[in-house]
């Protein structure tokens, strides 16, 4: 791979050519090269339009691409040192979807952690593959699920000699690494792909500084989502492969049952300039991060009532690494919950942080993270420091408790098997027909097929006492569960089971 090379952007570079051209367009889409007055080509001006087109002679499809994006998808498996990528406009959600469906078939074993992100359900659901869930490693002290040990993943194999791939979350949303290499080796002496979810990972591949990468790990498949932490528009993700166990083919298959037919030219030429820029200053600017990180959690900690976490704290705890361009900050020392300091931040200091917990916030940490950035996050906490530290009692300390629901069928079969409606009190005992998560970060509490216990509908309505965003199929006090006297399926008494 030569730099020269890497210096193009194919198909960002035909698209922009493309709209200065004057066309008349008699093609979808219906501004018309941006012939539309509005508001937002008001507030933008008239390129962002002329940008977005769907597919004209010259501009290659994404469903079977043949030119500029091919080419384009090249350059970014060069980059990242995979054999190839496939550019999605429908986010890493999509590409987590057709990586299931690509390795595996109806009643195919998976081997997954229980801490996955809801797509990963919805790709069981989808392909019909019963799930082997493993524990992730538990942090009680921050209330929080990390990556899966080594030991789990080989004990996982043993039980289960005929699942047909391992899927590992890498970096898990609050920057937890797993050791990638050696279960791929295990994995692959056993005959199993590793699919990653490497959503928060795509920064990886662009500086040593970091953890290593899933392609570098020796992992076969794997989807980043670009825009989370390396730039490119919201919604624009890539799949990465390499060797022999994907099925190119079926994966071709699977993204074309999935994707729009009709994607958006602006995400994809945003992850063309993308990579571009992460491939010349992503290691520059990522290092500069870093040092900016590092700064700011020694400020945070002098805060009273204020605690940071780096890489020797996970490490400490039985983690194989931590990715540092996550900022993991404790709060209720303050006598505030991360749910109230969430709020607070952004009313105090106009500071968004990505999420809460509990006791915690999170902060990403990205090559477009400036000083004054983080300066202002640092200002915020002091102010609320000021205010709450001593003035009010802390909060107790966690009670975390990680139980597995227990499992009664397939998501698949719960998914389309009968099912009712019934209050959350009364879902007690039942088998869940959907799934039920907090967004973000959009880990599931419930999946279907899962026994609804006593514990999982405290902490739903616990969440939901927080002001969370409790994401469900129905409104807040109700679930949708199997209609067990009417499902063929069902054989006896749960409390049997």
């Amino acid at each position: 791979m030569t730099d020269n090379k890497q210096k193009k952007t194919p198909f960002f570079t035909k698209l922009k050519q493309y709209g200065q051209k004057n066309v008349a367009p008699f093609d979808v889409p219906g501004h018309k090269l941006g012939k539309v007055p509005n508001d937002l080509l008001r507030y933008t001006g008239p390129k962002i339009y002329e940008l977005d087109s769907n597919s004209p002679i010259g501009l290659d499809h994404l469903n079977k691409p043949v030119g500029v994006i091919k080419e384009s998808e090249a350059l970014m498996a060069e980059a990242c040192n995979a054999e190839k990528a496939y550019f999605i406009t429908n986010g890493t959600t999509i590409g987590i979807l057709a990586m299931i469906m690509t390795v595996c078939k109806a009643k195919d074993k998976i081997l997954l952690p229980r801490n996955v992100h809801k797509s990963v359900i919805n790709g069981l659901i989808l392909s019909g593959a019963i799930p082997v869930f493993m524990k992730p490693n538990i942090d009680t002290d921050l209330g929080i699920a990390n990556g899966v040990s080594l030991e789990t993943v080989q004990e996982a194999i043993e039980e289960n000699p005929d699942a047909k791939a391992i899927f590992v979350i890498n970096p898990t949303y609050f920057g937890v690494i797993s050791d990638l290499k050696k279960i791929a080796e295990i994995a692959h002496q056993n005959d199993m792909s590793v699919v990653v979810d490497e959503a928060h990972g795509a920064q990886f591949y662009f500086s040593e500084k970091l953890p290593y990468s899933a392609m570098d790990a020796g992992c076969d498949i794997s989807a980043l989502s670009m825009h989370k932490t390396a730039g490119s528009f919201t919604q624009s993700s890539v799949i990465l492969c390499q060797g022999e166990r994907v099925d190119h083919h079926r994966l071709r298959a699977s993204l074309n049952m999935l994707q729009s037919t009709s994607p958006s030219s602006l995400l994809l030429a945003s992850l063309d300039v993308a990579r571009k820029t992460m491939y010349f200053q992503g290691a520059k600017r990522i290092e500069k991060v870093l040092q900016l990180a590092k700064e700011t959690r020694d400020k945070l900690n002098q805060i009273p009532g204020i605690q940071t976490f780096d890489k020797d704290y996970f490490i400490n705890r039985g983690s194989f690494g931590f990715d540092e361009t996550k900022l993991i900050i404790r709060v209720s020392d303050l006598g505030l919950s991360g749910f109230e300091v969430y709020q607070m931040m952004r009313k105090i200091a106009n500071v968004q942080l990505e999420l809460a917990e509990s006791h915690i916030v999170l902060a990403v940490i990205t090559i477009g993270t400036t000083k004054q950035h983080l300066d202002k996050l640092v200002s915020g906490f002091k102010k609320l420091s000021e205010k709450y530290y001593k003035q009010r009692d802390m909060l107790e300390k966690i009670e975390f408790e990680y139980q597995f629901p227990e499992p009664y069928t397939r998501p698949r079969e719960a998914y389309h098997a009968p099912n009712k409606v019934v209050t959350l009190d009364d879902a007690i005992g039942e088998i869940a027909a959907e799934q039920v998560m907090i967004y973000p970060p959009g880990i599931p509490i419930l999946i279907p097929g899962e026994i609804i216990s006593e514990s999982v509908i405290n902490e739903i309505k616990f969440y939901m006492r927080k002001g969370s965003a409790l994401q469900s199929d129905l409104d807040d006090n109700h679930l949708r569960v199997v209609d067990k006297e009417i499902w063929i399926k069902w054989e006896g008494d749960l409390d049997e089971f």
